[in-house]
């Protein structure tokens, strides 16, 4: 088990900055925000690529995810999504996640994260099978160019989406005949829910590609917390981690501290790395 940075905190700060502080902290890895400003595709070009390989190289990190959620650079946190009423804003999901796997594969990332879905609100009529096949068949494109790439498309579940729990994420999987589509367990958002992630480790393991880690107030309320200031208890989940033999990276995500984010950073990676001796 190893411990990254999410990016998506460091959004007021340019990229190469951001990785040189969270590599100064001590984290193996960090995961890079394929958004403005960061790490969009179309604002990629090959000599950025080759600069990122080299300062990460130089800052002996890897790359644990890219992060491929949120679209700010044409939309906001969850538009265009993969469930939209009209299907230049699906085909615009599918396009940005074909892109950011090709990154990917440029950049030597393994996965690629994304939305489970999208929000239910402005879906227009369409029930919940519905939008589900338009995930899976989504989905389905995508992982044509996920194989050819060799990287994993890891859906996220999370509260008020499509897909937002355990047993939401095993039935739609019944309709995705992808090896290349796994999962982003999120710690925090199982927790949100009302599931136990440590219990919900070893059930989905079979899936599990990659971590996102925050802590959550006991309330339930969606808001991430660095670890210490929430609820969970990550010492029995990091347990169940390393009960399933897993030895990838646990990401911390953090985007609510934009405005410290390195101080966020340095807190969460002090209390984290005391839990996991």
């Amino acid at each position: 088990m190893q411990f990254a940075f999410s990016t998506n905190a460091f959004k007021n700060y340019p990229l190469e900055d951001s990785i040189r502080t969270i590599a100064s902290i001590g984290y193996e890895g960090v995961e890079l925000l394929c958004d403005r400003p960061h790490a969009f595709p179309p604002d990629m070009g090959e000599g950025d690529v080759r600069s990122i390989r080299r300062l990460l190289a130089s800052q002996n990190v890897k790359i644990s995810n890219l992060n491929a959620f949120t679209l700010f650079a044409c939309g906001d946190t969850y538009h265009p999504s993969w469930i939209e009423d009209d299907w230049e804003s699906r085909d615009y999901r599918l396009q940005h996640t074909i892109e950011c796997l090709k990154l990917a594969g440029k950049i030597g990332a393994s996965n690629v994260s994304t939305e489970p879905g999208g929000p239910l609100r402005g879906t227009g009529n369409n029930g919940i099978p519905q939008l589900e096949k338009l995930f899976a068949e989504g989905l389905t494109l995508a992982s044509k160019a996920a194989e050819r790439e060799g990287v994993k498309i890891l859906v996220e579940p999370e509260p008020a989406l499509l897909l937002e729990n355990s047993r939401q994420f095993k039935n739609f999987m019944k309709q995705v005949h992808s090896d290349y589509v796994r999962l982003n367990f999120d710690i925090g958002h199982f927790f949100c829910v009302g599931e136990d992630p440590a219990e919900l480790v070893f059930e989905l393991s079979d899936y599990i590609e990659h971590f996102h880690l925050a802590d959550i107030a006991g309330d339930l309320t969606h808001y991430h917390l660095i670890p210490g200031h929430g609820a969970i208890d990550f010492g029995k989940i990091f347990d169940a981690i390393r009960g399933i033999g897993y030895g990838g990276f646990v990401t911390v995500e953090l985007y609510t501290y934009q405005d410290n984010p390195a101080e966020a950073a340095r807190e969460a990676f002090d209390y984290l790395s005391g839990i996991a001796k």
